[in-house]
């Protein structure tokens, strides 16, 4: 089968795209033919060797998929030959990745597709949707009525946090940096979008949110706590999932004394269950057209190392080109 992979870590030069085994499907497992991969930052780091985890080279990329189940495994009980499916955690503690025309996967980390979307879109809402989903409600306990702040809302995450915010009936906020991005953030149902270049985000959101901000939801590399902690709520909290180097200072005084908290979290140290909870309400609201995922720019698995320069121009480099997700698509 053809593959994306790697034989150590690196630059991006060392991704290679060629024939690997095909794998088959093991007990609890179902092999998937894949059709499409998201990409996502985490992609990068563990290419790099930024982050350590467990590989067995050669190593195929990819964490997120979407596709069709050619064979299912002994013991695999929720699906069937010719199922689509789509999901997450895959090329993570010691797993294998996507990257390829087939992978076998546990049956844990699989959901059913959505009638109403395509294999690039359900790609697309995989890590971003069920991050956004357990910052929002596992840690963040968001409830109808409440006010969610989240920066870059036209990112993969932020994409996502402002429409599971809306679905729950909450309140949402964001911002980006051009007035077609402030459009596609409204598009998504923001009730206020500010334009991070142009306007005082502090006195805008004190605007919108006289009591604070109930839930923000930090999606940038090198978050300002100076400036965030004084807008939440009492009893506001900060969602942060991003920013492995920063050190960013705590205004203690604008915290504790009003019962704010701060929850770190990544979503591949969640359980199954939790994860597939977090599956099944996105699927549901998907259905019921509350939430589409944004798909922003493809390749073909032949230039899967030019998919993750872009991605990588644009994460950690600043480029401002990338609206939605990065995704391989493979026939």
């Amino acid at each position: 089968m053809r593959a994306a992979y790697i034989e150590g870590t690196g630059g991006i030069e060392l991704i290679k795209v060629g024939d690997l085994p095909k794998p088959t499907a093991g007990p609890g497992q179902v092999l998937v033919r894949v059709r499409s991969v998201a990409l996502n930052p985490i992609d990068l780091y563990l290419r790099s060797g930024l982050v350590a985890m467990p590989m067995t080279f050669p190593y195929v990329l990819g964490c997120d998929f979407a596709g069709v189940i050619e064979q299912v495994g002994p013991g695999v009980t929720r699906f069937k030959v010719a199922d689509r499916v789509w999901g997450s955690n895959q090329g993570l503690l010691g797993r294998q990745g996507v990257a390829a025309e087939y992978a076998a996967i546990d049956e844990s980390w699989v959901y059913p597709t959505p009638t109403l979307l395509g294999d690039n879109e359900a790609s697309a809402m995989a890590l971003a949707g069920l991050t956004a989903h357990m910052g929002l409600f596992e840690h963040g306990r968001l409830q109808p009525g409440e006010v969610v702040y989240v920066p870059g809302g036209t990112g993969g995450v932020g994409s996502m946090v402002i429409q599971l915010a809306k679905a729950k009936g909450a309140r949402a906020a964001t911002c980006a940096g051009s007035p077609d991005r402030v459009e596609i953030c409204k598009r998504l149902g923001a009730d206020l979008v500010l334009n991070y270049k142009s306007d005082d985000i502090p006195a805008r959101l004190r605007e919108f949110a006289p009591d604070g901000v109930d839930v923000w939801f930090e999606t940038q590399r090198e978050p300002n706590l100076e400036v965030s902690i004084p807008l939440l709520r009492k009893r506001g909290r900060m969602i942060l999932m991003a920013g492995r180097a920063a050190k960013p200072p705590l205004p203690l005084g604008a915290f504790y004394p009003r019962d704010c908290s701060i929850h770190g979290f990544a979503m591949f140290n969640a359980h199954p269950d939790v994860q597939r909870k977090a599956a099944t309400d996105i699927a549901n609201w998907i259905e019921e057209g509350l939430v589409r995922p944004v798909v922003g720019r493809t390749f073909p698995l032949a230039a899967t190392a030019e998919a993750q320069r872009f991605l990588e121009e644009n994460t950690l480099k600043g480029a401002g080109s990338l609206s939605g997700k990065v995704v391989i698509t493979i026939d």
